[in-house]
């Protein structure tokens, strides 16, 4: 099928009612040839960015018009920790608004992204190291939502969500996250969503309006993770917990950290790196996000 004649398809194919997700897929495989499409750490920030308008939310924007449009998206969220390794599963996964204390109109936010139950097995399939399971329950959570809905608004692409399974070491996600490079040669966007620097117990809240207020140490810490991404450096990434008090304040659990490492184990040897969105907030936040590819 040529990429006219499928095109030609695809409003029938959300009509919902003459294509399943599995022969989408099968479909969108046709088309040729594949590229490798790039990979993507988000700042995601505060839920906020869901609704606000700022220079981040257009950042995400401007990132989702340079790309390929993806097939199906993979988003590794700081917020899905499981003992184990999941991936969701189900037709349809409901908004998940893992946060309090927000303005109703935030809660309200619907992100109705479709999954493709076949690539879900797909992926439970490629380690030879670890056992993906899959969920029916999860859906998508902030992390994923507040930042892929600036990138595909209208909500047509699949979302598949993995989580950090909070029993393996950083060396353990970088190297599960390496088996997962066959997907980009499928059309899948991989896309780590956390924060460089996140120390939410040190935020100056006073001083939230001012992007690029950032204290001493969370300056240091992510110009040197910078270096470290721009320079294919990715052991001392690895190894963040031995970096010093720097890192050791700018990371005091791994949970928004570990995104990044699954977006840099999928990097090729001389692919070209983009650092966008690159500033700190609240004095312990950095919003810093990269595109690989």
């Amino acid at each position: 099928m040529k990429r006219k004649d499928f095109l030609k398809t695809f409003p029938l194919v959300t009509a919902g009612s003459l294509f399943s997700m599995k022969e989408l897929f099968r479909l969108s495989d046709s088309l040729a040839p594949n590229q490798t499409m790039p990979l993507l750490f988000l700042g995601h920030g505060s839920p906020m960015n869901a609704i606000e308008e700022n220079e981040f939310v257009e950042g995400f924007r401007r990132i989702a018009a340079e790309i390929p449009r993806p097939k199906a998206i993979l988003c590794v969220s700081a917020h899905w920790e499981t003992r184990g390794t999941q991936v969701t599963a189900m037709p349809q996964p409901k908004t998940i608004h893992d946060f309090g204390g927000f303005p109703k109109e935030l809660y309200e936010v619907q992100y109705p992204a479709p999954v493709n139950p076949e690539l879900a097995k797909e992926i439970k399939g490629i380690s030879g190291t670890t056992d993906i399971a899959l969920d029916d329950k999860w859906g998508l959570d902030h992390g994923a939502w507040s930042v892929i809905k600036h990138l595909y608004p209208n909500a047509e692409i699949p979302v598949i969500q993995m989580s950090l399974d909070y029993s393996k070491t950083p060396r353990q996600h970088y190297e599960l996250a390496h088996e997962l490079s066959v997907l980009r040669k499928k059309g899948i966007l991989v896309i780590g969503s956390g924060n460089m620097v996140h120390n939410l117990r040190m935020v100056a809240w006073n001083r939230l309006n001012e992007p690029g207020f950032g204290y001493d140490w969370a300056i240091e810490a992510n110009e040197k993770m910078k270096q470290f991404i721009l320079n294919d450096n990715h052991s001392p990434l690895i190894r963040y917990q031995d970096m010093g008090k720097a890192f050791e304040l700018a990371i005091p659990s791994p949970d928004h950290y570990l995104p990044l490492l699954y977006t840099l184990a999928l990097k090729e040897k001389h692919e070209n790196i983009e650092i966008f969105n690159d500033k700190a907030l609240g004095g312990s936040l950095t919003m810093t996000s990269v595109k690989i590819g």
